[in-house]
């Protein structure tokens, strides 16, 4: 049973960075994708970003349009956390962040408890 604990949210102007980590316990990320989602204010959770423990030429990863040359995921093994740097903040990026793992990039199996991200002036 894999734990996950994302930590890194909270208040930023817009046009600010910041870095979410997702720490896992129990298991080893190296055998799973890993994914990143948010859930904004009244509305559905949605798909940000992913990175498969297959690594390509872009790393194994793919962004949502909507966070594309913005956001960027990586993953340290050795340290079993992954990693989702936010830069050029806007105030539609405000939301609860969730890390979550899974064999396949169509099945997650594993969700931390999420992570508040606000950007606001």
């Amino acid at each position: 049973q894999v734990q996950l604990g994302e930590s890194g949210g909270g208040l930023v102007q817009p046009g600010g960075s910041l870095r979410l980590s997702c720490a896992a316990s129990g298991g080893t990320i190296s055998r799973y994708v890993m994914g990143w989602f948010r859930q904004p204010p009244g509305k559905e959770r949605e798909f940000v970003a992913r990175i498969s423990y297959v690594t390509g030429s872009n790393g194994g990863t793919y962004y949502a349009d909507s966070v594309k040359g913005r956001f960027t995921c990586s993953r340290d093994n050795a340290k079993n956390t992954v990693y989702l740097q936010m830069d050029s903040l806007k105030p539609e990026d405000t939301a609860v962040y969730y890390c979550a793992a899974g064999i396949t990039i169509s099945s997650y199996n594993y969700w931390g408890q999420g992570t508040q991200v606000t950007v606001s002036s």
